[in-house]
C-alpha cells in the first residue's frame, strides 16, 4: 500500500493565499463602493 500520508506544513500554498488575498481585496473594495453610493445617495435624496 503507498505511504500518502500527509505531513503538517509540507504543502505549496501560495496560489492559495494569493487568491485568498485577492478575494480580501476585492471584497474590502466591493464594501467601500458601497458605502460611498450609500453615502451619495443620502445626500442627495434626502
Amino acid at each position: 500500500m503507498a505511504d500518502n500520508a500527509h505531513k503538517h506544513g509540507e504543502m505549496e500554498i501560495t496560489d492559495q493565499q494569493n487568491t485568498f488575498d485577492g478575494f480580501v481585496k476585492f471584497l474590502t473594495n466591493s464594501i467601500i463602493a458601497c458605502l460611498v453610493v450609500v453615502v451619495i445617495l443620502a445626500l442627495f435624496f434626502r
